[in-house]
């Protein structure tokens, strides 16, 4: 996932952005950005990726599946947008899967507020593991995110962060991935990887 500048903006001297600048910025990307590409706005800087690949969308598959058997009341979204704090004022994000209660996102809202997301879940790719693995943590714990589960196909484990306190999860506990990896409340059971 690459940075975009921002176009037609230099960079302010201060050391200060205008949040507005980069808001205008990321609504005429994201309005350029052809179908099925996700942009987004991370701690201040647009990132556009592009689809995903078909083993990124089995591990996705898979976590919503296992998600739908255990929780039939939770509703399993992608595509879905979150605000998220950031270094800018808000952060947009598009998570791989949000697992919260149906009717969440029962609006026509493109961005929507994540105080009722359960969990949210990412899959790297070689261009948004460093995103998924420091960025999106800061923004999803400041967000009040109960549990991230983050799939590392490039490291080879999953990472289940919970807690969140200020910028961070207090617990994080990493897992090979194949195994079975327990999953806390509000989700409270054991997610078998060995599909993955």
């Amino acid at each position: 996932m690459a940075a975009l500048p921002v176009p037609e903006h230099e960079p302010v001297s201060s050391g200060r952005h205008d949040s507005r600048d980069t808001e205008n910025a990321f609504t005429q990307v994201s309005a350029a950005a052809p179908a099925g590409w996700r942009v987004e706005l991370i701690e201040g800087e647009i990132h556009v990726t592009p689809p995903a690949n078909g083993e990124h969308e089995e591990y996705v598959s898979e976590v919503s599946g296992q998600v739908r058997d255990h929780h039939k009341r939770y509703g399993r979204y992608t595509g879905i947008g979150l605000n998220v704090p950031g270094a800018s004022q808000t952060g947009h994000v598009i998570p791989d899967l949000v697992v919260a209660p149906k009717g969440t996102f029962d609006n026509k809202e493109e961005w929507h507020d994540p105080s009722a997301v359960l969990m949210v879940v990412e899959v790297t790719s070689d261009s948004t593991a460093g995103n998924d693995r420091v960025k999106k943590v800061r923004g999803y714990a400041r967000a009040g995110i109960p549990v991230y589960l983050l799939i590392d196909r490039e490291a080879g484990q999953v990472t289940v962060c919970a807690a969140p306190e200020g910028d961070d999860y207090a617990t994080k506990a990493q897992y090979k991935m194949g195994l079975t990896v327990p999953l806390p409340e509000p989700l409270g059971f054991d997610l078998d990887t060995a599909e993955f």
